[in-house]
């Protein structure tokens, strides 16, 4: 019988929820008893911080737990594996396919390169997300909580390795009620040890997307990496110690924001994790040996699997709740015991609330609608995004130009009445060649161009930029004081590429005194 299966987290249940009524009932002072005494001033006798009921989620298995370890190992792989992966870009470039390089301010993703001049990229991919999570979640509600959010997945590989030292869940519960003893202590730092090992190689994988990665793990080996580098790196190992192996759901309930406004992504036609109480309603106990007449009662049996194996310890039969992202396992545990007393499965499952609300009316089940004003928003809005970012990308210039104008001087008057002003010229050459360009200047007849430093000089010079970098060049420019009708002239300064014909123009200034 279910009731004999799960008696054990029943009472464990029992216990962690009498616990906290009393801690519940301490603090209003005695509520529910008969009492004449004043009510507390607000602020003076009730406290303002509640203290945590830690969470022992049990182990449990079925569909949606192997859905949640195979996304475990997919992510894990990627984040552990990618900083590997090798992608030749010619000499004197990094092999890395994946790499921040903070010190040549570069990003690397395979065959693209990103310029700090395009960060606009990064908020492409960061507008990307946001409207893809909107879409994921109009869908099928937190999916990404439970699957694929990095506090989910670093959070289940730590439970995994407790359960695995200390015991599912009445094991881990008996542990922590014990006395000191030479055991707990032993299971105990063995626990922490594996987590503060996992969490320093979580930390060294992330500082090898910005280092390249067999560099770093020689510089680690050796004790010759940076200050900087063991720095970082335990920073990432105590806050992934600390969010994974302890904070555990206080994360997603009072840190992450995004519970807060979830709800505004959904709508009658999102899948979500839902009981339905139609059908498990009125609950009750399944004693043994009892005539099992379901016509008088609910499918639900109030055992409590569903509350046992949720990580964040919440009831999913009472309805949605901020706590719940998601996950399913409560799904698994209840359908196991549906099974056990043979029942129709799902009484826990994905589904919509149009259909909840059609089923408990007696009507027939409706369409499930994926597309929907709300989801083809979304859906139109992220490929609009991308056809954006993916047509920028491959047409964007393979050079650029940036000029500064001297500000101290700003302008200088020659002995022979002519006016020059000077100007700091960088041309970026996005490409892995030795590139020679042609500079114009326009806007200003009779001007002339002198390259401080070099032979060039005229209304046109010549310039060249190494491979993949950014060449300076000091430009003074002069021209007749007849020129100079004002105290700024808009000019212009062109560069060209004669090979390609690639162009490519900023617009400047040319200062010249107060008529």
């Amino acid at each position: 019988m279910a009731e004999q299966v799960v008696a054990e987290d029943v009472a464990s249940v029992r216990e962690q929820r009498e616990a906290l009524k009393q801690q519940e009932q301490a603090r209003a002072g005695g509520a529910g008893a008969e009492t004449t005494a004043p009510a507390a001033a607000p602020g003076r006798d009730q406290p303002l911080y509640a203290d945590r009921v830690k969470v022992y989620p049990r182990k449990v298995s079925g569909t949606f737990r192997r859905l949640k370890w195979a996304a475990l190992g997919l992510l894990l792989g990627i984040y552990y594996l990618v900083p590997w992966i090798r992608w030749d870009r010619g000499p004197n470039a990094p092999d890395q396919a994946v790499l921040i390089d903070m010190p040549s301010r570069r990003a690397y993703f395979f065959f693209i390169e990103i310029w700090p001049q395009e960060v606009y990229y990064l908020t492409g991919l960061l507008i990307l997300g946001a409207v893809g999570l909107f879409l994921v979640t109009s869908v099928a509600g937190r999916v990404w909580c439970g699957y694929a959010c990095p506090q989910t997945v670093w959070t289940d590989l730590f439970m995994w390795v407790e359960r695995l030292v200390e015991g599912d869940r009445n094991a881990r519960i008996r542990l922590d009620r014990q006395p000191l003893s030479a055991e707990k202590v032993g299971r105990k730092a063995a626990k922490h040890g594996i987590w503060l090992l996992m969490a320093f190689l979580t930390g060294g994988a992330w500082i090898m997307y910005f280092k390249d990665a067999p560099t770093l793990v020689a510089e680690l080996v050796t004790f010759e990496a940076s200050q900087s580098v063991w720095l970082f790196i335990g920073l990432f190992t105590a806050t992934t110690y600390l969010l994974a192996g302890w904070a555990r759901e206080q994360v997603c309930t009072y840190m992450c924001p995004w519970p807060r406004f979830q709800a505004a992504m959904f709508d009658e036609d999102t899948l979500i994790v839902t009981y339905q109480r139609w059908r498990g309603e009125p609950r009750g106990k399944l004693k043994k040996g009892e005539n099992d007449d379901w016509s008088k009662r609910g499918d639900c049996i109030d055992c409590k699997a569903c509350v046992a194996v949720c990580p964040t310890g919440i009831d999913i039969r009472d309805g949605q709740q901020l706590e719940c992202i998601s996950c399913a396992l409560c799904i698994d545990a209840c359908n196991d015991v549906m099974a056990k007393i043979g029942r129709p499965p799902n009484l826990i499952g994905y589904d919509t609330e149009a259909n909840q609300i059609a089923q408990e009316q007696g009507k027939p089940r409706p369409r499930w609608k994926l597309l929907r004003i709300r989801t083809l928003f979304y859906a139109l809005l992220f490929v609009g995004v991308a056809a954006v970012m993916l047509g920028q990308l491959l047409f964007r210039d393979t050079l650029d130009i940036n000029v500064l104008h001297d500000r101290n001087p700003l302008f200088v008057t020659l002995s022979n009445g002519d006016i020059r002003n000077g100007y700091t010229v960088k041309l970026l050459n996005k490409t892995r060649e030795r590139r020679a360009f042609v500079l114009g200047f326009e806007g200003l007849p009779g001007a002339t161009m002198e390259v401080l430093g070099e032979p060039a000089q005229g209304q046109r010079v010549p310039l060249v930029a190494e491979p993949d970098s950014v060449a300076t060049y000091d430009i003074q420019v002069r021209a007749p004081r007849s020129q100079v009708t004002g105290e700024t002239r808009p000019v212009s300064f062109t560069l060209t590429d004669p090979d390609s014909g690639e162009t490519v123009v900023y617009d400047s200034v040319f200062r010249g005194p107060e008529r």
